[in-house]
């Protein structure tokens, strides 16, 4: 039941973390390890200010919005209203004033803020991801050579990683073992 949630669940990180060091130490030079970090810092360092770019940007978009809507309900309140509908038949039926429930909240400014913004981070955020990517993958490509070992060491720690998930999994007895594995 505790690896329903993810905080719970056993963790592989560790296990392929250490794998991913141990062919970063044996599989690559100097430079090639050099290259990998500085390639990570990018896509680090992109993220982070596409993220701090689209905050911004969700917090301005947000005030925006909050000066149009309280302009438009001072138009409203300034505007004459009617105040009584008058039909074919001759009645006459009074219009209530719905002016203080067109009023801007503080709920509403608060939830437009945090919409707004959680939607510029992700925004941002995930603009910043793929440009510090495609970054980072012109820094590991720009020699051929180590982008070869690069490429070599990859593809064995990710063989050596399909191997360790095969033997847990055979290992396992049960099939909700094996789901609770896989996710």
């Amino acid at each position: 039941m505790s690896d329903s949630l993810a905080a719970f669940r056993n963790n592989r990180g560790n296990e392929l973390r250490r794998l991913a060091e141990e062919h970063l130490q044996h599989e690559l030079n100097e430079s090639d390890r050099d290259i990998l970090k500085s390639a990570a810092s990018k896509v680090s360092t992109h993220a982070t200010i596409g993220s701090l770019l689209g905050l911004s940007l969700g917090v301005y978009c947000a005030v925006r919005l909050r000066t149009m809507r309280v302009a438009y309900f001072r138009a409203f309140r300034a505007m004459e209203k009617p105040v009584e509908v008058r039909f074919a038949d001759g009645r006459t039926e009074p219009i209530p004033d719905i002016t203080n429930q067109l009023q801007p909240s503080k709920w509403g400014d608060a939830a437009t803020y945090f919409f707004f913004s959680v939607g510029g981070l992700f925004l941002g955020g995930e603009t910043g991801f793929l440009t510090g990517t495609a970054s980072a993958s012109r820094t590991i490509t720009s020699n051929p050579e180590s982008k070869a070992r690069v490429e070599t060491a990859f593809k064995n720690y990710r063989i050596d990683a399909m191997k360790q998930e095969i033997k847990q999994l055979e290992e396992k007895t049960s099939l909700s073992d094996i789901i609770t594995y896989s996710f």
